[in-house]
């Protein structure tokens, strides 16, 4: 097959096209690679970027665009699309912008939520609206399919390569390459002198932190361990990883606000990562340096790999053995078993009847690579594939929960540790918390900042409505007291635990504050009322509020941040709110609708929401 350096030269004309992903877990990014390497079958060329990583104006420049962007929460779109989609909402854009524009646009999303695959609707609708065309029929996949994602993803791959055969025929004579083993996308370069990578080395897009105190803050009997970190830094904080996108240009980012988010990159416990080179092999080569070319830059990497690696440090930092494994591991899995039983098992897995075989065999039980690996023993694995075939292990993004102003050169986080049993009863435990949990007073850390979705309005007397049930108090949290050192106490606070005396984080500063009159505070203790009463959540409380409510929101102008876990809980929120325009603004269904929807459009009441 040919690789895409050399397509021009094989058929002789310019072929090549732009993949954009939007991603939360990194589906999207699997999907996108996987388009990639089919577009290589094609003879196309494919650029792919995370839509966070492409620069803007150039979209002006592109003239065949395939965009793969996953649903996040009940229905919005990725952090990382945010400012890509607040520029295409712009009112001053001209109708025609895109006119030179053909794309196709692939969403995934979970069909038991109202705005199912609702980022990539609106995209291409907003894409068309400006003059682009759409060549294929929008793919929309749901995870509650029988098949999962491959459900959609197969036919619509069928309906893009037709549009993309007409825009790029194929000569007589030539044919679409077949499905084989795909390239590595690395080579690997022997005999590195030595490895410096075992030290924390500081990224040039990052802070480096120094842990001061990771204490727990829920009860010790409580059943859910939740951790309060102070980190402390040498220099000041400003939010340097990312850029703020007005209009088409970007300019220089400010110091962090209140609802910025700590991004950081976990490591595997050496205890897993020392079993796992055991049972693969290679606990004798663990240590022994390499390098590696990218030789397919329309596969990505994990980003800051050093020039030098050991298998160590890189089943440590940078690949996920934990991970549950995607249908596309499986299928590169197959080629490097030399024992029949166990490809004929990978074979039967791969196949449309071994659907719900694959997915009670993995998905179910959240089986992980580490443990697929040590059933599957005969799997030889060469190393120029371990890229392909592990994923990244991916940073996780965190909250703060604290106001840089409030604690000059301090963070501060609020993080649940996960931990769960399986449905084999088989103990699970988050890598990133697990990380995060292990960190002890003096240790040192990595930190990358990201824009998150919360702005304060400029007019500090504008009312605050905050609303966060269990660690959506973190930013919040990081609200309340930039707010409270402005001396701006307009604040009301709708707080959700499960127990007073467990899981009510941070209340005593809360209940100090409100009684400074600094506060306006209501606690939600789900699990706190007798037996046989209806548990109260944060949105039960907003309704019993709902004359007080409406005045601000109606009539003063109050803003609304909803933070917290992507479940019933934000709509409960918003409807507890419309009903209150109802009741007491004495609009009707559909005007107190509209009410709710100016309000998300003018950025008055925001969702900061996480599955």
């Amino acid at each position: 097959m040919s690789s895409p350096s050399n397509h021009d030269d094989v058929l002789g004309i310019h072929r090549e096209l732009t993949i954009l992903y939007a991603t939360e877990t990194g589906n999207a990014q699997d999907i996108a690679e996987r388009l990639a390497r089919y577009c290589r079958r094609l003879y196309i060329s494919a650029r792919v970027f995370s839509i966070d990583d492409y620069s803007i104006e150039d979209i002006i420049s592109e003239t065949l665009m395939i965009f793969v962007i996953a649903t996040a929460g009940s229905g919005k779109e990725p952090r990382s699309m945010t400012p890509f989609w607040n520029m295409l909402l712009r009112a001053d854009l001209p109708e025609d912008l895109f006119d030179h524009l053909e794309f196709a646009v692939f969403g995934l999303g979970d069909s038991t939520y109202e705005k199912f695959c609702w980022p990539a609707k609106l995209l291409s609708r907003r894409l068309a609206s400006l003059g682009a065309t759409e060549i294929a029929e929008r793919g929309e996949a749901d995870d509650q399919h029988p098949l999962g994602l491959e459900g959609a993803y197969d036919p619509w791959t069928t309906k893009l390569s037709e549009a993309l055969l007409e825009l790029f025929p194929l000569p007589p004579g030539a044919e679409i390459a077949p499905d084989t083993i795909p390239e590595p996308r690395v080579s690997i370069i022997e005999g590195a002198a030595s490895s410096t990578t075992n030290g924390l080395t500081r990224e040039v897009d990052s802070y480096r932190a120094t842990v001061s105190s990771n204490k727990r803050i829920t009860a010790k009997d409580w059943y859910q361990d939740v951790r309060h970190l102070d980190l402390d830094f040498e220099e000041d904080i400003k939010c340097e990883s990312a850029l703020f996108i007005v209009g088409l240009h970007a300019h220089e980012p400010s110091s962090y606000e209140p609802g910025d988010i700590a991004v950081i990159a976990p490591e595997a416990p050496e205890a897993d990562v020392e079993a796992f080179l055991i049972s693969m092999g290679w606990a004798n080569i663990a240590d022994e340096p390499f390098s590696i070319r990218h030789t397919l830059p329309d596969q990505s990497l994990p980003p800051h790999l050093p020039s030098k690696l050991t298998l160590r440090v890189l089943f440590t930092k940078y690949l996920d053995i934990n991970a549950i494994p995607r249908r596309s591991f499986f299928a590169l899995l197959r080629y490097f078993t030399t024992d029949q039983l166990e490809t004929e098992k990978l074979e039967e897995f791969l196949s449309p009847e071994g659907t719900d075989d694959l997915y009670d065999y993995c998905q179910s039980v959240r089986r992980t690579i580490r443990e697929v690996l040590d059933e599957f023993r005969s799997a030889k694995i060469p190393r120029e594939y371990l890229f392909d075939l592990f994923p990244p292990l991916r940073p996780r993004e965190f909250s703060i929960a604290s106001s840089r102003h409030r604690h000059p050169r301090r963070m501060q986080l609020c993080v649940a540790i996960v931990n769960y049993r399986t449905k084999l009863k088989i103990p699970r435990k988050g890598v990133a918390t697990t990380y995060i949990a292990s960190l002890q007073p003096g240790d040192k850390i990595n930190i990358r900042l990201k824009k998150g979705l919360i702005q304060l309005p400029e007019d500090g007397d504008i009312p605050l409505i905050c609303v966060g049930p269990g660690t959506g108090i973190a930013p919040v949290r990081a609200v309340i007291e930039e707010r409270t050192r402005l001396d701006f106490y307009n604040n009301t606070l709708y707080q959700g635990c499960r127990s007073a005396s467990k899981d009510q984080h941070y209340g005593e500063e809360f209940g100090a504050l409100a009684d400074e009159k600094k506060l306006i505070y209501r606690v939600a203790c789900s699990r706190d009322n007798p037996p046989g009463v209806k548990r109260t959540y944060v949105q039960d409380l907003i309704a019993q509020d709902a004359k007080r409510i409406w005045d601000l929101v109606g009539t003063r102008g109050a803003w609304v941040y909803i933070c917290g876990s992507s479940n019933k809980m934000p709509a409960g929120v918003k409807l507890a709110i419309q009903e209150a325009a109802v009741a007491h603004g004495k609009l009707s269904d559909e005007d107190a609708k509209e009410f709710i929807a100016t309000m998300e459009r003018e950025g008055r009441l925001i969702e900061d929401c996480w599955d």
